[in-house]
């Protein structure tokens, strides 16, 4: 997991330079090109049909295009915004899916966790800071990035009653390829450089890396003991912004990532301490 997130950090720090000399929804389009031909390469759904097939489609589908959205609005965000804030403000993530994970998936929240969920808000509110005189507008792109994500995890926990992690996979990265193949027809831009489109590759073999290795992860150990390790996340995007970018992390992007942090935890807390009981055949009176 810590791999899986520090990849993601290097993924999203390589974006960001890329905005600096193309488009956003270019970096978007090589992220998912790379992506999916690696994964014709590794996972060959040519030599294994049975791969490519669905018991749910919509929703595969449409699993993929909230991926998608998300990603592109996250790399939008990240040429206007430091990365740390753009992080802080996905780490709401975990509050939304708490959210709807009730009406959806009937995984309803007690009322220490809606409290963790409101404090977790708040902390994004901080970083933030919507109605005073640095309130930055594209600091909506990552909410709005963090939004199609949580309905995207759930979705993504609907899928895993069904269908294969292989097939999710191709999926996830056919669906982001053939989406943006028409769009950056519209904002194409040579590459300056053997350096720049090296870079425009690395990012498809840091989205395929990393999302193999949150796979891996959860393979070997339940999601309650690995979620806590995406927060080291943090540590490398606030590090990378800094050497690469020479971004300093603001002081409420500080205090307002500690609060969202620590509320996510809690919440973890709470969602493996009620499971526990759950198992032992207990009230759940959270």
């Amino acid at each position: 997991m810590c791999g899986a997130v520090a990849t993601f950090s290097c993924l999203d720090a390589t974006a960001k330079y890329l905005t600096g000399y193309m488009e956003p929804l270019q970096v978007v389009w090589a992220r998912y090109t790379g992506a999916f031909v690696l994964t014709l390469i590794f996972l060959n759904p040519i030599g294994r049909p049975g791969m490519m097939v669905t018991h749910r489609p919509l929703l595969q589908v449409g699993r993929s295009a909230l991926l998608l959205g998300s990603t592109a609005l996250n790399f939008i965000a990240v040429h206007y915004l430091p990365l740390d804030k753009v992080l802080a403000i996905i780490f709401s993530t975990p509050f939304l899916v708490a959210v709807l994970g009730g009406p959806i998936l009937g995984e309803w929240v007690g009322w220490r966790r809606w409290i963790a969920i409101g404090v977790g808000f708040l902390g994004v509110l901080l970083v933030v800071r919507p109605g005073v005189g640095t309130f930055e507008p594209a600091a909506l792109l990552p909410v709005g990035g963090a939004i199609c994500y949580a309905v995207y995890s759930i979705a993504t926990r609907l899928l895993a009653r069904t269908d294969s992690t292989e097939t999710t996979t191709f999926y996830t990265n056919m669906v982001g390829a053939v989406a943006m193949l028409p769009i950056v027809a519209f904002v194409w831009t040579p590459p300056q450089s053997v350096f720049i489109a090296c870079l425009m590759a690395i990012t498809g073999l840091f989205g395929g890396f990393g999302h193999y290795l949150l796979i891996r992860g959860h393979r070997l150990a339940p999601a309650s003991t690995l979620a806590p390790f995406i927060y080291t996340q943090m540590i490398w995007t606030s590090t990378l912004g800094y050497l690469v970018f020479g971004d300093v992390p603001h002081q409420w992007t500080i205090v307002g990532s500690a609060v969202v942090i620590g509320s996510g935890l809690y919440l973890l807390y709470r969602e493996r301490k009620v499971g526990g009981i759950a198992a032992d055949g207990g009230a759940v009176g959270d």
